[in-house]
């Protein structure tokens, strides 16, 4: 059986407020809960027209609170914005209120356009690489800095015997590599831009050793999945989707997530229609018995050990229906 989880970036639809989106957030976490999902992880993105969540941390807080057995995780923290310090502190304070059920995933982009990156690192003082960054969050941790770092005597509170589980996030080759380097988990983000990870996914398994970060290998595929009760119902839900990745890949962030009837009216070129088709590779649409062919070809394809399921849709309603079809037709519920 097909292990899966859940991906929520808090998405705003047009005409909707960024309450509604958090409240959706809490609901859909709610219900993944229910459903049988084995983890619910939501995002940090910076000044991001569309996306609400920027603090994964606090989301994670009130995600915990309001379910009983689901893993809650961050997908990801942009650990190069931040002191590994800080971050250790804040995941042990999660840990120690809801033991074994935190993810501390750790992404490497910058979250936002150069402005709101440059913001979030100003007063940093520090120009630690990427690698060093999460060697150190990792010693805070885990009460295990070297003898010889500056704050080999700092220890981060409060003192408990376990730790999150550490995901490394990544779209390319360059985070397998090091997730394999340091034993990280690897989450691989074939939604961000439709590149096969293959690749990435086995030289992370072929090359992996346990490490500060962790012990042994696990991988994670995550992409958009629609799924309705037909086929032609989820291709109209999926129109507005289609529309969202067309404008990005054209540079323009700054629409919400607009309806089908919006996504409709909008005056598609032939050069934008062969986009769309580019980007289906990013998607598995379709009615129950199509999802799940598609799904358990993609898994099989991939290799991987949990599919992360990000459902992106303007109604509500119908996302969460998405999700409940799909726990239905890949028999997860508990």
């Amino acid at each position: 059986m097909v292990t899966l989880s859940v991906f929520d970036q808090s998405a705003l639809v047009s005409g909707m407020t960024p309450y509604e989106a958090m409240r959706n957030t809490l609901a859909l976490a709610e219900a993944a809960d229910r459903l049988g999902y084995a983890r619910v992880w939501v995002s940090e993105h910076h000044d991001t027209d569309g996306l609400a969540g920027s603090a994964p941390e606090i989301v994670m807080a009130a995600v915990l609170a309001r379910t009983r057995r689901i893993r809650v995780g961050s997908a990801a923290v942009l650990l190069q914005h931040y002191s590994p310090y800080k971050i250790a502190e804040q995941f042990r304070v999660l840990e120690a209120m809801f033991p074994g059920r935190v993810d501390l995933g750790i992404g490497r982009s910058s979250g936002g356009k150069p402005p709101s990156a440059a913001a979030l690192q100003y007063g940093a003082g520090s120009d630690a690489t990427f690698e060093r960054r999460l060697l150190d969050l990792a010693g805070f941790l885990r009460d295990d800095l070297p003898a010889d770092h500056p704050y080999a005597g700092v220890r981060a509170r409060p003192s408990i015997p376990t730790v999150p589980e550490i995901w490394l996030l990544g779209s390319g080759t360059q985070s397998a590599e090091l997730a394999s380097q340091l034993g990280a988990s690897f989450a691989y983000a074939h939604f961000f831009k439709g590149i096969p990870g293959h690749d990435a996914i086995r030289n992370y398994r072929d090359r992996f050793r346990p490490g500060p970060l962790g012990d042994k290998p696990r991988t994670a595929v995550c992409t958009v999945v629609i799924c309705a009760e037909t086929d032609e119902e989820a291709e109209r839900l999926a129109a507005p989707v289609d529309l969202r990745m067309l404008l990005i890949d054209k540079g323009e962030f700054a629409r919400p997530y607009l309806t089908p009837e919006e996504a409709d009216a909008y005056p598609y070129s032939e050069e934008d229609r062969e986009r769309i088709r580019a980007n289906r590779t990013r998607m598995i649409v379709g009615g129950t018995d199509k999802v799940r062919r598609d799904i358990e070809r993609f898994c099989r394809e991939y290799g991987a050990d949990e599919l992360i399921v990000l459902t992106m849709l303007h109604d509500f309603d119908a996302r969460l229906r998405s999700y409940e079809l799909l726990a239905e037709t890949m028999g997860i519920n508990v």
